[in-house]
């Protein structure tokens, strides 16, 4: 069986927000024990049969030859499930996610918990191929490049289709703010190229630092300066993939003021260094 046929199932031993990066996989259809949770935008596509959520108290249908979008911090648990075709599953980091710029009004309703099925039949007949080459591109590391490039282009053609669907009909799966927690991964997420420290973002999310850390630890199993640090490593990953940017001056762009402190913590978390890391991806 080859990288792209390998299918997957929810591993419930993985950690509480662990992330998954950038994906595109097939999943088997499986009723989960509990639900997962992780810091990424994640879009399902059944070929057939559908797959029924549990977001927070709420349950949600996706039928098949529709693509649905949600942000994967929230809570989200299979409960129920028809046939046994493989489906897709793509993640994507909300820190590229929200690089892309899409329509602000688009992003602060998914921040807010909404999930988006698109149900146009119009729309979905070209789905199955785009998910079979980013399935291929991302499990061969080949052309992520372009992968990126049409994961936005589709995702821009859904937003255009959500705005203009009447507030009356949008499928909301709770009101409300988002908590802490959240609040913390989201500024990060939106600030983490610029410098940071504890006291700003305390200040910014309305909590005493040493608090904000201590509730973000318990639920990331990480500390803040950590989960920054991965970050703007995964910043680095994909402008070493993308781009011919120099290494120097991709460190600096993604918030490291010293190349030694780049290299140091890239090599910790892909044990290689940032030039053996681009020489994978470049030949």
């Amino acid at each position: 069986m080859s990288n792209s046929e390998k299918l997957y199932t929810f591993d419930e031993t993985r950690s509480e927000f662990r992330p998954y990066g950038l994906t595109c996989e097939l999943w088997m259809p499986d009723l989960m024990r509990k639900p997962d949770r992780h810091n990424e935008i994640e879009i399902n596509y059944c070929m057939s049969g559908s797959i029924t959520y549990l977001f927070q108290g709420s349950k949600i249908t996706i039928p098949k030859k529709c693509l649905s979008l949600f942000w994967g911090l929230v809570p989200h648990q299979i409960i129920e499930y028809t046939g046994t075709t493989p489906y897709f599953v793509c993640t994507i980091p909300l820190t590229l996610f929200l690089e892309w710029k899409m329509p602000a009004s688009f992003i602060e309703r998914i921040l807010k918990c909404e999930v988006f099925i698109e149900d146009s039949q119009e729309i979905s007949v070209y789905d199955k191929y785009l998910f079979e080459s980013w399935l291929n591109d991302l499990s061969e590391n080949k052309n992520p490049e372009a992968t990126i490039f049409e994961m936005r282009a589709r995702l821009l053609r859904l937003a255009d289709r959500e705005l203009a669907i009447k507030q009356s009909e949008r499928l909301q799966i709770q009101k409300g703010d988002i908590n802490k927690v959240e609040q913390i991964a989201l500024y990060i997420a939106q600030n983490y190229m610029n410098p940071l420290n504890m006291s700003e973002i305390g200040k910014n999310i309305g909590l005493h630092p040493d608090y904000a850390n201590v509730i973000f630890k318990k639920a990331f199993d990480t500390t803040i300066t950590e989960y920054i640090i991965q970050e703007r490593i995964l910043h680095a990953q994909r402008k070493l993939i993308t781009t011919d940017k120099q290494i120097t001056d991709i460190a600096f762009e993604c918030g490291f003021n010293s190349i030694n402190r780049f290299n140091a913590a890239f090599r910790k978390i892909n044990q290689c260094t940032p030039r053996e890391f681009k020489k994978k991806f470049h030949y």
